[in-house]
C-alpha cells in the first residue's frame, strides 16, 4: 500500500491558527477545566502545601517562593512528582499543557 504524506508549510498551519500546541494536537484549556484546574490545585496540592500555598506537608509554592525556581523543572515536578516524597506524579490526568497552565497560575498567584 502507497503511502501519500502531505506537506503543509508552517506558515499557512500558523495562518489557520493552529499554533504550537495545535500542531501538537493539544486543543486550548476550555473555561470549564480551567475552573476544575483551579479547584485541584486548591484543594490537592492545598492539602499539602497548605490552602495559601504558604507549606504545610510540602513545601510552600507562593510566587515568593518559587522566585528562585525554573518553570521547567516545576512542570515537570507537577507531572512526575519527587519520588522519595509524598509529592505524587499528575501525569495520569494532567497533560503537559495543563501542568503548565498550572505552574503559571502559581507563579501569578492567580488562584
Amino acid at each position: 500500500m502507497d503511502r501519500f504524506v502531505i506537506a503543509i508549510p508552517l506558515a499557512v498551519l500558523l495562518a489557520m491558527g493552529a499554533g504550537p500546541a495545535a500542531m501538537a494536537g493539544e486543543a486550548p484549556i476550555d473555561d470549564e477545566r480551567k475552573a476544575h484546574l483551579r479547584h485541584l490545585v486548591k484543594q490537592d496540592c492545598g492539602s499539602c502545601h497548605g490552602l495559601t500555598m504558604r507549606g504545610g506537608l510540602g513545601p510552600p509554592i507562593t510566587p515568593e517562593a518559587l522566585a528562585q525556581r525554573d518553570r521547567e523543572t516545576m512542570v515537570y515536578t507537577v507531572l512526575y512528582g519527587r519520588p522519595g516524597t509524598p509529592m505524587p506524579p499528575w501525569s495520569s490526568i494532567l497533560t503537559e499543557q495543563e501542568a503548565r497552565w498550572i505552574v503559571d497560575l502559581l507563579y501569578e498567584g492567580d488562584l
